[in-house]
């Protein structure tokens, strides 16, 4: 059976056509409509009349805080239109088939555990480094969602030691993976449109003291975070995925500061393993068709 698998972004919808063994048939994407809810639903309909007489259903990771049994959007990340929304009820009017949505960091956090680097651990964190920074955590083998669907909304958590959090000081803000670019291009004085990480790291590797510099100090916030997130959660691993994830010598640098703080705390505390994604920007596709199908088989096994 195939199934239809959509990532909605801030900047584009991805889509891809999978089946039961998450082999991708078809890929591709088109850009997230700005207008309002309605026109997303009509962008996702599309899709839906373009592949209705092969798939199964669809599955979908998207941004925000999301009742996932009801298909109800809480918040809507970056898309906050969707905010009070109950998508799959719209969807099911439009699109008359079985239908399943995940925050896209959850999917992440499950695709890496089904399929990737948190496969062989039963207590893992996801950090996507994205527009702001995604989050899943993983707890005895299973998802965990929290008592309000938040849990793994890390974006949110307050970097400032005094004060109320504010734009300038939740962490999402702060180390999203946009914001090393936007820090390079500050350091540098030019527009941020003439700076991306895949620059960012070209600019590294080739030794610039600068560009170097707004690494460390970037990747030491992202240590310190994953230092308290150790204390809080306990987990075997974290998992760090987005685009710049990739790029070995941000590891490199995550682990530096890590080894810095560890090597400095005088209290015995558990020291935390972090790896790479496996499946980097593919994660929120393949986590969301993992969530589908674990659905249905709990559906099945309840009846």
């Amino acid at each position: 059976m195939k199934f239809l698998v959509i990532d909605i972004g801030g900047s584009f919808i991805k889509y891809a056509l999978m089946d039961e063994a998450y082999n991708v048939m078809t890929t591709d994407q088109l850009p997230t409509p700005k207008e309002g809810r309605e026109a997303l639903i009509e962008a996702i309909g599309g899709l839906y009349d373009k592949f209705a007489g092969e798939i199964g259903g669809m599955a979908l990771a998207a941004p925000g805080i999301i009742d996932s049994e009801k298909g109800y959007f809480y918040t809507g990340g970056a898309l906050r239109y969707n905010e009070g929304f109950a998508m799959k009820e719209a969807l099911l009017r439009r699109c008359p088939t079985r239908i399943h949505i995940e925050n896209d960091g959850k999917c992440a956090a499950m695709a890496e555990a089904e399929l990737g680097s948190l496969s062989d651990v039963e207590n893992g964190v996801v950090l996507v480094l994205g527009t702001m920074i995604g989050g899943g955590i993983i707890a005895g083998g299973k998802l965990y969602k929290g008592s309000h669907f938040s849990a793994g909304e890390v974006s949110f958590v307050c970097t400032a030691g005094t004060g109320r959090p504010d734009a300038g000081n939740i962490w999402g803000n702060r180390c999203g993976g946009v914001s090393l670019a936007k820090r390079v291009a500050e350091k540098k004085k030019i527009p941020y449109g003439e700076m991306d990480g895949k620059r960012v790291f070209q600019l590294a590797g080739d030794g610039d003291e600068e560009v170097l510099q707004c690494l460390d100090d970037y990747t030491k916030e992202i240590a310190v975070q994953i230092f308290n997130l150790q204390n809080i959660l306990d987990p075997e691993r974290f998992a760090i995925g987005g685009g710049i994830s990739g790029q070995p010598l941000l590891m490199k640098y995550i682990e530096k500061n890590l080894d810095e703080i560890y090597s400095g705390f005088t209290y015995i505390v558990r020291r935390a393993e972090v790896v790479t994604c496996q499946y980097l920007n593919a994660s929120n596709l393949l986590g969301a068709l993992v969530c589908f199908l674990k659905e249905e088989q709990e559906e099945v096994g309840e009846n």
